[in-house]
């Protein structure tokens, strides 16, 4: 009898090219098939919850796959791990009812994206965040990503694709936090190690990179807080800020709602 497992997935993505399948390169799906494949001894895939671009990395992305394997649902976890390379992990497993698809149910997903603010590089931050050396008003930054929150159109904040029906999502929250707080650009201050929290039912292509280049225009005096509102009403992706590098973004966790259980539908 067919059971579906779903799987929470922490990776380091620098050496892939994303999560989907490519006709070229390594892939985290790629590599999650043949892993499964070896343990179960039979053609196994996974489905995905989120296409994370090349270079992402992910903390609590979730995949479901298939198997009449006797393996106990939570054991999936440690059994998979042995057949993984050390860049992927699956931090947890369990049964879910056999029609459920993490692509097609309700979720809020959270990502978060770093920017190392310093003089000079970090070379131990180097694979999990983006370097840049003009000094940040995290202030205005803060100032800015409010206008982010909210139900509308993100056209100009994403990067196009025409089978895209709809350009509009909500951010049900974003925060910018930094280990130092500037005191604004004429004291020329680093901020550190600034992180962007974003919260939301859904991203475009780039969604979140552009948002996180555009809060970097912002701290950087290229661009002003108040200038968010405008940019996000012409739909003009020329008028966002730069797509910031995949290095800096993390995928940290996908919450379904509700959360899915066997059984769950039974209850009262």
């Amino acid at each position: 009898m067919n059971k579906r497992i779903l799987l929470t997935v922490a990776y380091d993505g620098t050496a892939y090219s994303g999560w989907q399948i490519q006709p070229q390169g390594e892939t985290v799906e790629g590599t999650l098939n043949r892993a499964l494949t070896e343990l179960l001894e039979q053609e196994t895939a996974v489905i995905g919850a989120s296409r994370t671009d090349a270079g992402v990395h992910a903390l609590g992305n979730r995949a479901v796959f298939d198997t009449k394997s006797m393996i106990p649902a939570e054991k999936f976890s440690y059994a998979l791990n042995r057949y993984l390379p050390q860049d992927i992990r699956i931090n947890a497993s369990k049964e879910v009812p056999d029609d459920f698809h993490p692509r097609k149910t309700n979720c809020e997903k959270t990502y978060v994206y770093q920017i190392y603010n310093a003089p000079f590089p970090d070379p131990t931050r180097r694979l999990y965040s983006h370097f840049t050396y003009v000094p940040l008003d995290v202030q205005k930054m803060k100032k800015a990503a409010q206008h982010f929150v909210g139900t509308q159109d993100f056209a100009a904040v994403s990067t196009f694709k025409p089978e895209v029906e709809s350009t509009v999502r909500t951010i049900m929250q974003i925060t910018v936090e930094a280990e130092e707080e500037t005191a604004g650009p004429a004291e020329k201050k680093h901020a550190g190690m600034i992180t962007i929290t974003v919260r939301g039912n859904g991203f475009l292509y780039h969604m979140v990179r552009i948002i996180a280049g555009t809060l970097i225009d912002v701290g950087c005096g290229r661009l002003q807080p108040e200038q968010i509102p405008v940019i996000l009403e012409s739909k003009d992706r020329e008028k966002a800020g730069q797509t910031a590098p995949a290095c800096g973004l993390t995928l940290r966790e996908i919450r379904f709602i509700p959360e899915p259980e066997v059984g769950a539908e039974d209850a009262d």
